[in-house]
């Protein structure tokens, strides 16, 4: 029998939160579980309650994931973070990892491996598939890793990259990420550069290859 466990829902899209909230429900009846659609209610509800897990789909409104990191690590450091994402995994799950994230879930995953992958982040706190270990082991055996054209970007550059395609402007990115817009455009021009893009309709193509 489970113990009553606090688990926070974070994602903009209602089928796909509500879809894992009954799967959740039904797989933990105990659970206490709220939601949020966007960074803005993260925050707030995190400033007013603790909970034991976060489920989080890193690309929302209004915020960054880099920022919601940093604002758990001050706000509740012992809360895990499991990233929820239909990101192709074997690109960007040790990219999130090593920002500071405790796992990642592919938004395909089976209601065994959600099962699994609750269980594993409750108990251990971290949550790693068979893909992304195997995928560890080839990276630190073999440090001639070629990296694919999304790799060469940095973790700004990402985040930057994913709310270009969301259709933020630059003067919309400049305030979400708290920088000056001239910053931003050197951000999008290193970008277009690294991935060979002349415009946002060629970075949405390349992104949705990977994303």
């Amino acid at each position: 029998m489970y113990t009553s466990i606090r688990i926070l829902v974070a994602d903009d899209h209602v089928i796909v939160r509500m879809g894992l909230m009954q799967t959740i429900e039904n797989l933990r009846p105990n659970a206490i579980l709220s939601e949020v659609d966007d960074y803005k209610s993260l925050f707030s509800l995190i400033s007013r309650e603790n909970f034991d897990l976060l489920i989080l789909d890193v690309n929302m409104p209004n915020g960054t994931f880099q920022q919601a990191i940093d604002f758990i690590r001050v706000k509740q450091p012992k809360l895990k973070i499991l990233v929820f994402s239909s990101q192709e995994e074997h690109l960007y799950a040790l990219r999130y990892l090593k920002m500071g994230a405790d796992g990642f879930l592919n938004k395909l995953s089976s209601r065994e491996q959600i099962d699994a992958a609750l269980t594993t982040m409750l108990e251990k706190g971290r949550f790693l598939s068979d893909e992304v270990k195997d995928l560890m082991v080839s990276n630190s055996l073999n440090k001639q890793h070629v990296s694919t054209s999304i790799e060469t970007l940095s973790n700004r550059e990402l985040e930057v990259a994913n709310k270009l395609i969301e259709g933020l402007s630059l003067k919309e990115l400049s305030s979400q990420l708290n920088l000056h817009v001239s910053t931003v455009s050197t951000y999008k021009n290193r970008i277009f550069e690294k991935l060979n893009v002349q415009s946002i309709p060629d970075l949405i193509a390349v992104m949705r290859v990977y994303n």
